[in-house]
């Protein structure tokens, strides 16, 4: 049997067996299995109690009926040889089987993994043939799984959200006509906005040293990082300090409302950032830096409307529930949070406007959002 290198970084806790446990499960399908692990997945954001899934993946796509027969078994026991609280179910049907241990204490470093991979080794030993115990590959998923940052691979363990790629797959039409209206949007705004690019440019050139445009390295859907594109509203080599630290307030729900536009609405966002070059105060106040951001849409690292897109820092200091906005939509240069607060919002509300449009999207709800979002840039509400 094959285990993945993860195991080794597994910090879980106890295993009890209830070997003298004379009580029946059902066997969860693949449908209601995916179910337990999104709403497990809930449970922990709140509990803060890691789960751990045991996948046991047979290699066959198409199992014959006799052996179809036998992974029931197997899973049978499997269930049986676990606690109450647990779960077994199809992770893929007839092909790979999962078993969720939930609640688990985060210390007791690898001491389940030891005991279930004995007692595993057991029951495969019982219900499969030779031939078939050496397909079998054996991996564990922990929850919440480490996000190793940096890389330009997907950070997040796809294994886990089963759930959205099938959200994904159902929405797989009018996810094609949702990157349609982003590429055609993106083209024709690069045309329209082609003088105001030159007339921004030549006024960022002239009132300061350094490049016209801001490269910054930001996190896209599924965690995965892009190079992101501004016109350069700050002084070159500035320290991000200031801004790390007041984002790391605001996530932690400590940062006060600044006062803004001289109306006394406050907004949850730095004011009077001395890093701000005149003329940059002038293109964020009208959203005018955020122009080449359309090369972002159409290189399809972002999308016309979205969650905005964190910076690494941000990331780092999300909580677990945090993270969902940047898994289960691409981000965007306008999106609800936009239209309906913007700045003015704290961040746990901007999350959940994000993970509202994420499960509410449609193509007719971003031609709503787009068609919203220039009365937004006029009034400047929010903006600063």
């Amino acid at each position: 049997m094959n285990l993945r290198r993860s195991i080794d970084t597994l910090s879980v806790g106890p295993f009890t067996r209830e070997s003298e446990s004379t009580y029946e499960r059902d066997v969860l399908t693949e449908a209601s299995f995916h179910k337990v692990i999104s709403r497990e997945r809930r449970r922990t954001e709140r509990s803060r109690n890691p789960f751990l899934l045991m996948l046991l993946d047979f290699g066959d796509n198409a199992p014959s009926e006799a052996a179809a027969k036998n992974l029931n078994k197997l899973l049978g026991a499997l269930s049986t040889s676990t606690r109450e609280t647990d779960v077994a179910g199809w992770y893929k049907e007839s092909c790979i089987v999962g078993v969720m241990f939930t609640e688990i204490a985060p210390d007791d470093r690898g001491t389940i993994v030891n005991t279930m991979m004995a007692r595993l080794s057991e029951i495969l030993g019982n219900h499969l043939s030779l031939e078939q115990l050496n397909r079998v590959s054996v991996s564990f998923h922990v929850f919440p799984d480490d996000w190793e940052q940096g890389s330009r691979k997907r950070p997040s363990n796809p294994v886990l959200y089963p759930d959205l790629s099938k959200r994904a797959d159902e929405k797989r039409v009018s996810g094609a006509l949702k990157r349609a209206m982003d590429v055609f949007g993106s083209i024709v705004a690069l045309i329209v906005f082609a003088p105001v690019f030159l007339i921004i440019a030549a006024a960022v050139k002239a009132t300061s040293k350094g490049p016209i445009l801001f490269r910054q390295q930001r996190i896209g859907q599924h965690g995965q990082p892009f190079t992101f594109l501004k016109f350069r509203s700050m002084r070159q080599n500035n320290d991000p300090a200031i801004h790390k630290e007041y984002v790391q307030r605001l996530i932690a729900g400590k940062a006060e409302p600044n006062g803004s536009n001289g109306n006394g609405t406050g907004v949850y966002k730095l004011t009077k950032d001395p890093r701000v070059t005149s003329i940059g105060s002038f293109i964020r106040k009208t959203s005018l830096d955020e122009l080449p951001q359309f090369i972002n849409v159409l290189k399809g690292e972002m999308s016309l409307v979205g969650p905005r897109p964190p910076v690494p820092y941000e990331l780092e200091a999300y909580d677990f529930w945090h993270r969902r906005r940047v898994l289960e939509a691409k981000p965007g240069i306008t999106g609800l949070w936009q239209v309906s607060g913007r700045s003015r919002v704290t961040f746990d509300e901007m999350v959940r406007l994000d993970l509202r449009y994420a499960r509410s999207w449609s193509p007719w709800m971003d031609i709503k959002i787009l068609f919203r979002t220039p009365l937004a840039v006029v009034l400047g509400n929010g903006a600063h």
